[in-house]
């Protein structure tokens, strides 16, 4: 389990990384150069990787379900959308609402056992732990004092 956590919080930190950088290459191109642009060099770094650690197993997709071959199409919506947001909200507003958003609809996907998952009983003490978060976030940016970034 440690090691499981130990990688969630390296996964945000890169995350957290990676939102800047493409808001850096929004800024300069545009979103959908941006959004090719970051989807295409993370396929050839994938790809790369892969070859370099899985080799030919990399190939073997014999069991994998049609409709998962969708999953590159919706990286495309994550990124347009987490782009739009940080431009729109601010980096910590925006991935706030984000991870919250991601929160809620693993828990739904969860719960109802969608996508191929196992069904995991919803409880009392989830919905409190994400109404809680909510709740941070709606402190978070009514606390706080906007300042506007001068560039």
């Amino acid at each position: 389990m440690f090691v499981g956590l130990v990688i969630a919080l390296i996964g945000g930190f890169f995350l957290s990384l990676q939102n800047i950088f493409n808001t850096k290459v929004n800024e300069k191109t545009g979103s959908w150069t941006a959004t090719t642009l970051i989807l295409g060099m993370g396929f050839f770094a994938s790809l790369l990787i892969g070859f370099i650690i899985e080799g030919e197993r990399m190939w073997m997709l014999d069991n994998m379900k049609n409709w998962y071959w969708f999953s590159g199409i919706i990286g495309v919506g994550v990124v347009i959308c987490v782009i739009q947001s940080i431009k729109l909200l601010g980096p910590t507003y925006a991935i706030s609402i984000v991870l919250t958003s991601q929160l809620c609809f693993a828990l739904l996907w969860d719960s109802l056992g969608w996508l191929g998952l196992e069904k995991i009983p919803f409880t009392f003490q989830q919905l409190l732990g994400v109404l809680i978060i909510i709740g941070g976030i709606i402190l978070f940016k009514l606390g706080g004092k906007e300042v506007v970034a001068e560039n």
